[in-house]
């Protein structure tokens, strides 16, 4: 047997695509709330399923401690657990800037909490998937783009603190990426105005470089290289993952395209 992973978020996306990618060398522990989806990916990848909730301390230190326990060591764990609740700070209610604040940000503080006397001994990795958001201002997702900036700063904080003692921590930052979430805003954004999934996807990329969403098994290769020896002088890095989405000036916009009304 490889190395020992867990993956949270592990039932759809780019959990589901970290565990394909790597369950073939490594035993890998995936980890989420719907037990179906996890036994779906689970019967595909051969990794391992267990339901958990990763905004619950108790639940996450169980986790941790019976995956050490079966397999007897932990060496690379992949934060990817997320949540998005649309809206403005006017739109949003308490209950779901909390919710998302759980699942984005805490839960990768409890997993940490949990995982790092384990990766310390093993000189172990952590990747954690947040968001261009969390690098550029977008509008409406308040409490999803603050709480993927907070963890891209907490995984440094992790990389700058736990260094010394051999673990590395890395953030991937993808952008459109075709998941289950992804799908289902495209049909939100595409509904009022009458275009299907595919036209919602291509109005959404128009300024990306690349012109198309990415494949969660483009991120997924980010996330395995930064798990693994190759990326062994890599700590604290933040890995853009979205087809150059970050890059265009918007004041030079207007010069290539015209905004015309729906």
């Amino acid at each position: 047997m490889g190395r020992v992973l867990i993956v949270t978020g592990g039932g759809s996306g780019i959990g589901a695509a970290v565990a394909r990618g790597a369950a073939a060398d490594d035993h890998v522990v995936i980890c989420g709330r719907r037990k179906e989806a996890l036994e779906r990916v689970a019967a595909d990848s051969g990794a391992e399923p267990r339901v958990c909730d990763v905004a619950s301390p108790g639940a996450v230190a169980e986790l941790v401690e019976d995956v050490v326990a079966a397999h007897g060591r932990l060496d690379g764990v992949v934060a990817n657990a997320g949540a998005l609740r649309n809206g403005a700070v006017l739109d949003l209610s308490p209950q779901d800037w909390q919710l998302t604040i759980d699942t984005n940000l805490t839960s990768v503080f409890l997993l940490a909490k949990a995982a790092l006397p384990h990766l310390i001994e093993a000189r172990g990795s952590l990747v954690a998937v947040s968001s261009v958001a969390a690098l550029r201002v977008p509008t409406g997702v308040a409490a999803y783009a603050t709480s993927k900036a907070g963890l891209t700063m907490l995984t440094q904080t992790i990389a700058a603190d736990y260094g010394p003692r051999g673990v590395r921590a890395n953030v991937v930052c993808p952008g459109w990426i075709r998941t289950e979430m992804s799908d289902r805003e495209m049909e939100e954004f595409g509904a009022p105005h009458g275009i299907g999934r595919e036209e919602a996807y291509e109005e959404v990329t128009r300024l990306v470089p690349q012109r198309r969403a990415g494949t969660p098994e483009e991120a997924a290769a980010a996330v395995l290289w930064l798990l693994g020896p190759e990326a062994s002088y890599v700590n604290g890095a933040v890995l853009s993952v979205d087809g150059g989405t970050a890059l265009p000036d918007p004041g030079t916009v207007p010069f290539e395209f015209q905004i015309r009304p729906r």
